[in-house]
């Protein structure tokens, strides 16, 4: 009895250990890349840059800023995460409260975590095909389509996730009280779970804004703002990787810069999400 107490004293001790390296290799290399970006890209971020579109000979080293990269980036996030939650919302729904338990739920929740696993660049090859097909050309339009397609199985799988916690109480309550699975999905299940739902909604936004690959070959680029949808969009992953491929040290600066905006949009997104999660958290039951 002695000795295999001592072992579970071992393993729980090992346990810890490798949780406190885990944890110190998560903060330090988010702590270097923070520091990375704030430390080579602060000095050259000004007003201009955030305020203006790329000029002539911007990529030389002359003025202009990257306004057309920041509004572009918004344009397809927000775009593709719109249109993303039109079928994830539905579709997570469906999963729990008519498929619940069943082998084609458990096979549609295998091929979203396959979807999900795949690489972004197929995701931008396949949308690149499909707007060959169409005659579509590199558009506002194909980048939103390309993203919407990226980010359905993230927020399908978080919301179903988020949905699955619901309180087993609750549904059966609702249904002995004689409401419809229909009303139960959307009155209770998706009152109950925002602040779950806003979450996954947001995870979906932050994969979107800072992907580079899928809109690569969809969005384009231009160093404009677009004004329609069939218009190419740029983006600031891809003002980055332009920027550091452009043989000047100045040039290269301002590529961490822009680095350091898309790092505070992303902190911004996630800051603002536990916000609303903590808010929305006192109007569920638990």
């Amino acid at each position: 009895m002695e000795k295999k107490w001592h072992r579970r004293n071992i393993s729980e001790l090992i346990i810890k250990i490798l949780m406190a390296i885990s944890f110190a290799i998560v903060i330090c290399s988010l702590g270097m890349i923070v520091w990375t970006v704030l430390s080579k890209g602060l000095p050259a971020l000004t007003l201009d840059m955030i305020t203006k579109t790329p000029k002539g000979g911007y990529y030389l080293g002359k003025e202009g800023g990257i306004l057309n990269a920041i509004l572009g980036s918004l344009l397809l996030a927000s775009g593709g995460t719109i249109l993303a939650l039109l079928f994830s919302l539905p579709t997570a729904l469906f999963l729990e409260t008519y498929s619940k338990n069943t082998i084609w739920g458990s096979q549609v929740r295998l091929a979203l975590d396959v979807l999900w696993g795949i690489p972004s660049i197929v995701y931008g090859a396949f949308g690149f095909i499909i707007m060959l097909a169409i005659g579509l050309r590199a558009s506002l339009l194909g980048g939103i389509l390309t993203l919407a397609l990226l980010e359905l199985p993230i927020m399908t799988r978080a919301m179903d996730e988020v949905i699955r916690q619901t309180p087993r109480d609750l549904t059966r309550a609702a249904l002995a009280l004689g409401v419809t699975k229909a009303e139960l999905a959307f009155q209770i299940i998706v009152r109950q779970t925002i602040p779950g739902m806003v979450t996954a909604v947001l995870l979906a936004f932050g994969r979107g804004i800072g992907d580079a690959a899928s809109v690569l070959f969809t969005a384009g680029y231009t160093d404009r703002i677009p004004n329609s949808l069939l218009r190419p969009a740029a983006s600031l992953p891809l003002a980055v990787f332009f920027q550091l491929s452009v043989p000047f040290p100045e040039v290269q600066q301002r590529a961490y810069a822009s680095a350091l905006i898309l790092t505070f949009l992303v902190l911004f997104i996630s800051i603002i999400s536990r916000l609303i999660v903590w808010r929305m958290n006192k109007f569920t039951i638990k």
